[in-house]
């Protein structure tokens, strides 16, 4: 893993389109309420219940559910994820493992922008399909995925636990099945206090009620007497928010796009089963025996009357007249818990939390605080804008105004005192130079900050477990004074509302979009490339960029490299005389006669001032969630292998995305990338070989129609080399010339031994040499995606296994097809190649190869 160190952070709270407490991403708009979502807010205030749907993956909950409890049954929902989905495929881009964690982060917190919920995970890094939880327990550290379960459990305190997947075989992968058997063991263990009491320094033990799996139809088979479960229907429709649950649902689940999950809108009845597993028993509902009303906390009863009141006399068309009644629930909140004591803290913190953000709806308060850049290097100088607008109470109407006390920016320890009456819909605007403190540190998913294992990661901090990303760079806390009366003691409260410090900028075709302010080294070392192959002594062009933090950074750079190589220049000078100015440097490598043949690794260092930097920048930017910031090593596979290979011209049809095409120039190949109208047989036969890239037969909608073109260039004598194709979803029915069907059938032991079922075969014999060394040391999987039967004329080439399975014979079929041949190979080639994996590029090589 490529890790660095970064700032650990508690994560700020803001609100959903509900008005529940929700985990926001940091860079987003923000968030105005209507009359009927503030309405909504405040019947919130009166349900004091909670609910935890636990499962294994981002895009494995129920995103209907989640909507009704949230929006239906008002309740503080929240969904834990063991993993955060970095072993899955990519349907958008090239990242994968932690790319693509970061990126299904982000959809989660998306989804639950949308949906009410609340994001919470495990340290449990998602190391690929597992088949078994047992295979699963072996990889994860079964005993912390536990106490990250527990420890949200005690900070959340639900009244009831829900698994999506069942603690057996039906759950169809192998973390599916643990993550039921972990909530399981999480009922028992949040509640007893000699399980993890380290976690008691924070947080008090906790028993949910009762335990129940979420079954599904793909659980439940027809005719299945469904008695035994209780049932609920969560596909109503909510007035305030003018959409029924199926509705918020789909628009929530279409974030994980990712993973392709676009969903249509559901209307009507949904019923939703669920099994008891464990706690107590319920005849009619999940919630029975909870009293979710404010007579659960000691002396609640009062808030409760005061809350009625309010939403008694609420008036849509002028919220502003609800804060006079708000400010006192606030001030009987705070009474209550101070006299009742510690364990009725958690819902008077919830609700008063609640109450303020309610405040701010009902006046209209727009605060925002924006960056002049959307990066910058610790130490530098840091521009904010704060922009206030009060557009409720105005201070001319003597009642319910509002007065700016103070801004203290925290992170930096100033206070500036104001003082000043907000005048409805006058804009106010703070501008304030500050320099963060010189022990920040990179601004990176604070998951990454240490080196982890294949199946955890590494969280030292207990605050941080559980949490969905890192609290801003910086942030504003506003001191408000606000008066339910001009001039009548005791009528007024004071509220501070923290505000994130963003960077805002103005798209042309989007108009206005925010990503997070973003701590840089002084300067960005990225090496080109992922991987470096040598089929040969020769030397090969490894460009280094290098990317300023902060203007004037001076230094040299120069490659650390294994023995036996060597690099010339040896060492480079920069000069960067502006902020966010690139240089790159181009270095020839070498292996010498020393050189090891297989894989090793190159690093490039960066000296400033005597300081070495060797962290890289990578954006990953997709509309749909803020723009992400990683500090990847500056390191890049060298491989030095014995490869033979024919032919010259290669085209290359795009897919899902995969950076095949450079592991194939990597080894010598042109490689030409083809659009959807480039597939003509007379334009592809200028091509030695056309490969098509990873689920290319899932995502090009035009191969339906060009399928026989793509036929009759290899009928005429040409190779086509298909990537895996995964088996829902195609754009037509067959994908080769002979029928075979596609299944999800995979090996996902990585180094599964491989059995040559032809050893003639010419695809292991030229131009290279295939054996069993090849197959090692190879990533996360051998193979995903192989048929499950297949045309005889389909010839197939090599057998490997998981542990206790059958013999999987169809990682790579061939089959001739007129003068020409079709490879089709499941093989985790897009994994293997950035990788460095040797026997990957001597494999790929023979099938672009063959017929030549």
């Amino acid at each position: 893993m490529r890790l660095t160190r970064l700032r650990a952070a508690l994560l700020a709270l803001l609100l959903s389109p509900s008005l529940t407490h929700t985990f926001t991403a940091t860079a987003q708009a923000p968030k105005t309420y209507t009359s009927s979502e503030i309405l909504l807010g405040l019947k919130k205030l009166n349900v004091l219940g909670s609910v935890l749907y636990l499962a294994a993956h981002p895009d494995d909950e129920n995103t209907r559910l989640i909507a009704y409890m949230a929006n239906g049954r008002l309740l503080e929902t929240g969904y834990l994820s063991c993993t955060r989905g970095d072993g899955g495929q990519n349907l958008i881009g090239p990242e994968l493992r932690e790319g693509l964690g970061v990126i299904r982060t982000q959809e989660l917190l998306a989804a639950r922008r949308i949906d009410g919920g609340r994001q919470f995970f495990t340290r449990a890094n998602d190391f690929g399909f597992s088949k078994t939880a047992e295979e699963t327990f072996t990889i994860w550290d079964k005993e912390q995925v536990l106490a990250d379960m527990v420890w949200v459990i005690r900070q959340r305190r639900p009244d009831v636990l829900i698994t999506r997947f069942p603690p057996d075989a039906r759950a169809g992968h192998g973390h599916h099945t643990a993550s039921a058997i972990l909530a399981a063991e999480a009922f028992d263990a949040a509640g007893d206090p000699k399980r993890f009491p380290e976690q008691l320094k924070y947080v008090q033990p906790w028993q949910p009620k009762r335990l129940f799996w979420n079954t599904g139809s793909f659980f439940v088979k027809p005719g299945e007497n469904m008695d035994g479960y209780l049932k609920l229907d969560a596909g109503g429709y909510n007035p305030l928010l003018g959409q029924s649950y199926g509705e918020i649902a789909a628009r929530s689940r279409s974030q994980h796009k990712s993973q392709g999950f676009g969903s249509a809108a559901t209307r009507g009845e949904a019923l939703e089963y669920f099994q008891p597993v464990k706690g107590a028993k319920a005849a009619q509902d999940l919630f029975e025996g909870v009293d979710m009303t404010w007579n659960r906390v000691p002396g609640g009863a009062a808030v409760g009357k005061l809350i009625d009141e309010v939403i008694r006399k609420y008036d849509p068309s002028n919220p502003v007249a609800s804060v006079a009644g708000l400010l006192k629930v606030r001030k009987e909140l705070t009474k209550n818990w101070q006299s009742s004591g510690q364990a009725n803290k958690f819902w008077s913190d919830e609700k008063e939390s609640e109450v303020e953000q309610l405040i701010r709806a009902c006046m209209g308060l727009y605060l925002e605080a924006n960056s002049a850049q959307a990066q910058i290097a610790v130490g530098q100088p840091l521009t904010v804008n704060l922009d206030i607008v009060s557009r409720g109470p105005d201070a001319n109407r003597k009642v319910n105004f509002v007065r700016l006390e103070s801004v203290r920016f925290p992170e930096v320890g100033q206070d500036t005192a104001i003082s000043r009456y907000l005048d409805k819909e006058k804009l106010f605007t703070i501008r304030k130079k500050l320099i963060l403190p010189t022990t920040g540190s990179l601004t990176e998913p604070y998951w990454l900050s240490q080196t982890g294992t294949v199946g955890m990661y590494s969280v030292a901090n207990q605050l941080q477990r559980g949490k969905p990303e890192n609290q801003p760079v910086a942030t504003v806390q506003v001191k408000l004074l606000v008066s339910q009366m001009q001039g009548v003691a005791g009528a007024t409260d004071t509220i501070t509302f923290t505000v994130p410090v963003q960077y805002k900028s103005t798209d042309p075709v989007e108009g206005e979009k925010y990503r997070p302010l973003t701590v840089v080294p002084p300067v960005a070392v990225n090496i080109g490339g992922r991987a470096y192959v040598f089929a040969d002594n020769l030397p090969k062009t490894i460009p280094v960029t290098l990317r300023a933090g902060k203007a004037g950074v001076k230094g040299t750079l120069a490659l650390t490299l294994p023995a036996g190589w060597k690099a010339e220049p040896a060492t480079a000078s920069f000069d960067l005389a502006a902020k966010d100015a690139e240089q790159t440097v181009l270095f020839q490598v070498q292996p010498g006669a020393g050189a090891a043949e297989g894989k090793s690794e190159v690093k490039a260092v960066a000296t400033v001032e005597g300081q070495a930097y060797s962290r890289g920048y990578q954006a990953i930017q997709y509309n749909h969630i803020p723009t992400q910031t990683l500090f990847p090593e500056a390191v890049a596979p060298l491989v030095k292998l014995d490869l033979k290979r024919k032919g010259q011209e290669i085209g290359y049809l795009m897919g899902a995305g995969d950076e095949v095409p450079d592991a194939l120039r990597q080894i010598g190949y042109n490689v030409t990338l083809l659009k959807p109208e480039d597939i003509r047989a007379d334009y592809l036969r200028r091509f030695d070989a056309v490969v098509l890239g990873i689920r290319a037969y899932n995502t090009v909608d035009r191969l339906k129609t060009l399928q026989p073109n793509l036929l009759q260039y290899v009928e005429n004598g040409g190779n086509v080399v298909v990537q895996y194709v995964v088996n829902r979803g195609t754009v037509l029915p067959e994908i080769g010339p002979y029928p075979l069907k596609l299944s999800s059938d995979r090996v996902t032991v990585e180094n599964a031994a491989v059995t040559f079922l032809n050893p003639k075969q010419p695809l292991l014999n030229s131009p290279n040499k295939i054996t069993a060394k090849d197959f090692e040391g190879w990533q996360q999987e051998q193979g995903l995606y192989y048929p499950s039967s297949w045309d005889p004329k389909y010839q197939t080439v090599i057998s490997s296994h998981d542990p206790g399975e059958t013999a999987k014979e169809s990682a790579i079929l061939v089959a001739d097809y007129g003068k020409g041949h079709y490879i089709y190979t499941g093989l985790s080639l897009f994994r293997e190649l950035p990788a460095g994996v040797p026997g990957a590029y001597r494999l790929l090589t023979n099938m672009v190869s063959l017929g030549k």
